[in-house]
């Protein structure tokens, strides 16, 4: 018989602690367009943050998966960020969600077929990152929810859509959080190309002041 003891000293699952492996890791950007930019709370420094994670996806290998809102109207990706590497080319779309069928072809075409964790950022959060998750993690794909590279029009929505999506079980972190954990080691050959990318100060994106 187990005793209480016992079950207080189990570890943990994995999981349920946010790991992330490389290998089985995607990048998922969603709707970072031109059309946003005066509209968007804390717009260029988000743009400002991406800029780390699409540098990093080329430095460690890892798939990245980009789409767009209605580009006819909304325009495409801000110029800022390069995309040239982004898996399967960009996908348009009109659904909120990025899981359209496009977008589910290339899911089982990255990680040999077994992609099992998903990094998460763009706009808006309360709309089409919130779906996106949602989606997501319906089809038992843990969700990490870049929070500095992740906003909404307006503060407020952004900040319940984030407390929300802690309820479903979506991990919600950092840009450098989740650099420094898909690196792993110092020891790592590409640690200095990453440690290169958080250099400097941090944009501020306004999740501490909370306005």
């Amino acid at each position: 018989m187990t005793s209480s003891v016992d079950k207080m000293a189990a570890p943990m699952s994995v999981e349920y602690l946010g790991n992330l492996e490389p290998s089985r890791t995607a990048v998922f950007m969603c709707d970072i367009q031109e059309r946003f930019r005066p509209s968007i709370k804390y717009f260029n420094e988000i743009v400002e943050i991406s800029k780390r994670l699409t540098e990093m996806t080329k430095i460690l290998e890892i798939p990245l998966i980009v789409t767009e809102q209605y580009p006819k109207g909304l325009l495409h990706t801000v110029a800022e960020l390069d995309i040239s590497h982004a898996t399967g080319g960009v996908v348009e779309k009109t659904k909120f969600s990025m899981i359209v069928p496009e977008v589910e072809e290339i899911m089982k075409t990255i990680c040999d077929g077994n992609l099992k964790y998903v990094v998460l950022f763009g706009v808006e959060t309360h709309v089409c990152i919130q779906q996106t998750a949602i989606d997501l993690m319906s089809k038992g794909i843990k969700v990490h929810i870049v929070a500095d590279a992740t906003s909404s029009r307006f503060q407020s929505d952004r900040l319940i859509a984030f407390d929300r999506l802690r309820q479903f079980g979506a991990i919600i972190t950092t840009s450098e959080s989740v650099l420094f954990q898909l690196l792993g080691d110092k020891d790592h050959p590409h640690f200095k190309q990453i440690q290169a990318l958080v250099k400097g100060d941090t944009p501020d994106t306004g999740l501490l002041h909370r306005s």
